[in-house]
């Protein structure tokens, strides 16, 4: 469940504007500012960072193997430099 939200006057927030939004930053806490107790807005911290995976590996698990991977790929004789 998100924490409620701590109340403040616009008049109060205009004083301590920057102390309060270090305050949301680190706690997490968001802040409801009122005016004549209603409220007119809320600040609340940013969403976390999204993680970019690093390129690679990115096609890590996306392979197939289809028929034999251990024997030649061309059959015996079709190749003219390996004959004796």
């Amino acid at each position: 469940m998100a924490p409620e939200p701590t109340r403040i006057a616009v008049s109060e927030f205009k004083a301590t504007c920057l102390k309060l939004l270090e305050q949301v930053r680190c706690t997490g806490s968001p802040v409801l500012v009122t005016k004549r107790g209603e409220p007119i807005a809320m600040v609340v911290p940013p969403p976390p960072p999204r993680v970019h995976p690093s390129w690679l590996g990115l096609g890590a698990a996306t392979g197939r193997i289809v028929g034999d991977i251990v024997s030649p790929v061309v059959a015996e004789g079709e190749w003219e430099a390996a004959a004796p």
